[in-house]
């Protein structure tokens, strides 16, 4: 388990996302593989859910007009907007590789004690 407290800095600036290294190391592999060297990962707020925010994310070449540059990883920089940002307060970034769900990255919550609206099953 990650232990740290909110809001995390570096080099002065407040980071909203915290990212595990397993999960820097497959976003630098999967730019290299694909070619993208050099560019960043666009985070963007694709819905809220019972369980929720959801996540997206895509290789980006370039800053996006009025995107914010989180510099906090290895190997690249992140970008989100506003509304991604607030979404993104206090969430991990985690590599997964389990069986039952396959191979990849999750962005997670860890402060979401679920929901009431469906009886708080959603964890």
């Amino acid at each position: 388990m990650i232990g740290f407290l909110y809001p995390l800095t570096y080099l002065g600036a407040i980071i909203m996302v915290q990212i595990t290294p397993d999960a820097e190391k497959f976003i630098n592999e999967l730019l290299e593989k694909n070619q993208k060297t050099g560019h960043g990962i666009k985070i963007y707020l694709s819905g809220i859910a019972c369980s929720g925010p959801q996540f997206g994310m895509s290789f980006q070449e370039g800053v996006p007009d009025g995107d914010i540059v989180d510099n906090s990883a290895s190997g690249f920089e992140m970008y989100y907007d506003k509304d991604t940002e607030e979404a993104l307060e206090g969430c991990v970034i985690e590599f997964v590789d389990d069986p039952n769900f396959g191979t990849g990255l999750t962005i997670r919550d860890p402060n979401f004690s679920g929901c009431s609206s469906c009886g708080g099953g959603c964890r």
